[in-house]
């Protein structure tokens, strides 16, 4: 079952649980130089959006096909999917303006939160490489866990939402990380303390919940949930999919 945004110091042992089921890293394709665009051509993977509910968008926002990921950036699993999916997504079927894809939060714990707050916290341009890069390194920022005491997690359940975040950011370095992007700590703090953000993010639960979806990744395709939560089983309904719109059937 996925976890709430108020679970409580009880949950300690969870972030255990979540290291302990890891799943194996997969190398991420070497960086290429993009191709240059013909006259007239849209460049669709660079075609980025927020949407209505808060989430981020890119591709093609007409595609025929549009992809939904519900994410927890505490998930190996959601890692591992991106990994796998991201490069060639953005390099086959997106670029074509046939696929849109749409990364909406699935918030489990106060870290996923946090981390949500931090992708979301400077240019909404740049949301997919803050999204991609705590991905990337999930497995070496989420393994610091392990260290900390149980006075230490207990900051991350307790007071005021804000102070939480902070302490959270301070524990994984998180403020490093947003330096790195040009985003300093009273500008991180700055955004851990924006309430209509986070009310944004804490609404996109709503949406989880109505699709009844219990744990992640998660997906919709054209509005329907997807049975499937690996890029094997997605990448062949997104071909599925792609091939029916094609043939006019739906």
């Amino acid at each position: 079952m996925a976890d709430k945004p108020q679970m409580k110091t009880r949950s300690y042992l969870r972030i255990a649980a979540l290291l302990a089921c890891a799943a194996a890293s997969v190398a991420a394709a070497p960086a290429k130089k993009p191709a240059q665009l013909p006259a007239g051509k849209v460049n669709w993977v660079a075609q980025v959006a927020t949407t209505a509910n808060g989430s981020h968008r890119y591709g093609n926002p007409d595609a025929p096909v549009k992809l939904v990921e519900y994410v927890s950036y505490t998930c190996p699993h959601c890692a591992h999917f991106h990994k796998e999916s991201d490069a060639v997504l953005r390099a086959t079927v997106v670029p074509k303006g046939q696929v849109s894809v749409t990364v909406t939060n699935f918030l489990r714990n106060p870290i996923d939160l946090t981390v949500a707050m931090l992708t979301n916290c400077g240019d909404p341009k740049r949301f997919f490489v803050r999204h991609s890069a705590f991905f990337g390194t999930q497995d070496t920022w989420l393994a610091k866990a392990e260290g900390f005491s149980k006075d230490q997690q207990a900051r991350w359940y307790q007071g005021e939402m804000p102070i939480r975040m902070r302490a959270i950011a301070n524990d994984f370095g998180f403020y490093e990380k947003m330096e790195s992007w040009g985003i300093s700590r009273p500008q991180v703090d700055a955004c851990f303390a924006d309430k209509a953000k986070l009310d944004t993010l804490r609404g996109q639960q709503a949406e989880v919940e109505k699709f009844g979806f219990q744990g992640t990744p998660s997906f919709t395709l054209n509005g329907e949930v997807l049975p499937a939560n690996d890029w094997a089983s997605v990448s062949k309904a997104l071909t599925a999919k792609i091939a029916e719109t094609r043939a006019g059937n739906i």
